[in-house]
């Protein structure tokens, strides 16, 4: 029974064109999931067919972390295998009908993708769902925020994050769609500059594609952080050459599928799914790729930055760890404060690059907080992501489970006090189970590192040491996010101004949006995701001047 929405949407796409386009052959995997068919590509995607890698044998087994089931077998790049995408990349960037697009057309293309994902949206939430354990929620919307206090009032304090699939998805579709508007709107600038007398001259300058563009992208928001690097860079017109996380490729497969029927040119777009030491380095030692895009872990990324440096001192942006503090000060709103707080460290299991890595609790209020976060920590729905009463899903995958639990090891070790959890979920799968610590010295590990799971790190300090919990949070080679939750205004835009961080939360946290550039400081990283200054990261000043 088709409904007016999706009939709408249907007109909205035939106007643009999405419909008895370009055809792709494949063999797909075919699914029966979520009570509903899904299907996707498990080969490797080149110049818009999906192709087999070089080397059959190698290939990448996609495990779904609620059971550990194998999902699939998907092929694995070799260097072969990049080189040929590189260079499918490089002659639809220098003599494809990509370069002459217009900039308004280049858009359409992709709103019409949009369009797609828009219609895919319960396929793809499925799809992320069994191969990250992303929590499905059933109403997929584009924009969050409007549901919130909805979701709220039916469901308690998990509601902040029991929304990771609207995050997933949703904002992967307003990504796409943000940054279609802005392709013809990139633009130079003149410059008064002095004449030649007694010629005259006129200077003006031009933004220019870079290339063809590698993007590496990570395994806690597989298909986000695709859309989140993929989109300014072909809005700003290159091409790409992308590897998504080895252990969770499948959204990215799918959207490459998506962008044949949305009328992308062949060689604009190209998905390699591999591993980090093969593909990956591949693409960063590649000489025709002029630039690269990364998001994972600093060590990674001190590698990549390496490699880009010695190859073609090819431009990086890096978008690495982080271990962002949370400050919470006497006259903040309790409720609020927990349940933000809460959402901040367990928002998608955890696995959240700007998760809030330790919480500064101003000491008159520190019992009372805890108190509160554990009471409502025992009420998170811990089970099957595709259950729509689950709150919070497994882990990504076994090794980084194995890691969460001796990170929690670690913490009784050193003396921190375990006040909940700790420990792997006694249940099948890749479950672990909502942590607190408290007691944390900053001379602990955990109180330094970055454990990138559900894991709470709460530290006091003393009333009213505003500049000392400042001196604490700051003192760290990480400097993604933070927040503050205070009702003093002075206060919060003080705390602002001096926290070293990419991104600052005041009252509020994890509120990121399509149109807000989001990047760090320090060893999280340089360059921004997201809004305009996004599009510089993908795009060449030029230089023009005359004399007449």
């Amino acid at each position: 029974a088709t409904t007016f929405d999706e009939f709408t949407k249907l007109v909205v796409t035939k106007s643009r064109g999405g419909s008895g386009g370009p055809k792709l052959v494949f063999t797909p995997i075919q699914l029966n999931v979520n009570k509903r068919d899904i299907t996707f590509a498990n080969q490797l995607f080149i110049n818009n067919e999906f192709v087999d890698a070089s080397d059959t044998s190698r290939v990448l087994r996609t495990i779904n972390p609620n059971d550990e089931s194998v999902i699939c077998s998907v092929q694995s790049a070799t260097k072969g295998d990049v080189d040929r995408a590189v260079k499918a990349a490089n002659d639809a960037f220098e003599s494809g009908e990509w370069p002459l697009m217009n900039a308004r057309d280049r858009g359409k293309l992709m709103f019409r993708l949009a369009d797609l994902m828009e219609q895919h949206k319960e396929e793809l939430a499925t799809i992320e769902s069994i191969d990250s354990g992303a929590v499905y929620t059933l109403a997929i919307k584009t924009h969050i925020d409007s549901k919130l206090s909805v979701c709220r009032s039916t469901r308690g304090s998990g509601a902040v994050y029991t929304l990771a699939i609207k995050t997933h998805i949703g904002m992967s579709i307003d990504t796409w769609r943000y940054f279609a508007g802005w392709c013809d709107k990139i633009q130079g600038s003149t410059i008064p500059i002095n004449n030649a007398r007694p010629n005259r001259n006129l200077s003006f300058t031009k933004k220019e594609p870079i290339g063809v563009c590698g993007i590496i992208t990570p395994w806690n928001y597989p298909l986000m952080m695709v859309s989140w690097k993929m989109a300014a860079c072909l809005a700003a017109g290159n091409t790409v050459v992308l590897k998504p996380a080895q252990v969770s490729p499948l959204t990215a497969l799918k959207l490459a599928e998506l962008s044949v029927y949305a009328g992308f040119p062949p060689g604009v777009i190209n998905i390699l799914p591999g591993t980090g030491s093969v593909c990956g380095q591949a693409i960063a030692d590649h000489p025709l790729v002029r630039k690269l895009g990364f998001t994972g872990s600093t060590p990674i990324g001190q590698t990549i930055m390496k490699s880009c440096a010695e190859s073609n001192m090819k431009r990086v942006s890096l978008e690495l760890g982080g271990k962002s503090p949370l400050i919470i000060f006497n006259d903040a709103d309790l409720d609020r404060a927990v349940r933000h707080a809460m959402g901040a460290v367990f928002f998608n299991k955890g696995e959240n690059c700007i998760a809030a890595g330790r919480l500064f609790v101003e000491q008159s209020i520190h019992d009372q907080f805890v108190s509160r976060v554990l009471e409502e920590t025992k009420k998170i729905k811990i089970g099957d992501p595709l259950d729509r009463s689950t709150s919070h899903g497994p882990q990504n995958h076994r090794a980084h489970l194995e890691k969460l639990v001796e990170y929690a090891q670690i913490g009784v070790k050193e003396g921190a006090k375990l006040v909940y959890g700790g420990a792997q979920v006694d249940r099948p799968g890749l479950f672990f189970t909502p942590t607190i610590f408290t007691a944390v010295t900053d001379d602990m590990y955990i109180a330094r590192e970055e454990s990138f799971g559900p894991i709470m790190i709460v530290s006091t300090f003393p009333d009213g040491d505003v500049d000392g919990v400042l001196r604490r949070a700051n003192a760290t080679e990480f400097g993604l996010a933070s927040g503050v939750f205070t009702r003093d205004i002075s206060k919060a835009l003080y705390v602002t101004e001096k926290v070293n961080a990419g991104t600052c939360f005041v009252n509020c946290y994890n509120k990121t949006d399509v149109a807000a550039p989001f990047g760090g400081f320090k060893q999280s990283g340089f360059g921004k995701d997201l809004g305009q200054e996004a599009l510089n990261e993908y795009l060449k000043t030029k230089t023009i001047t005359i004399e007449y």
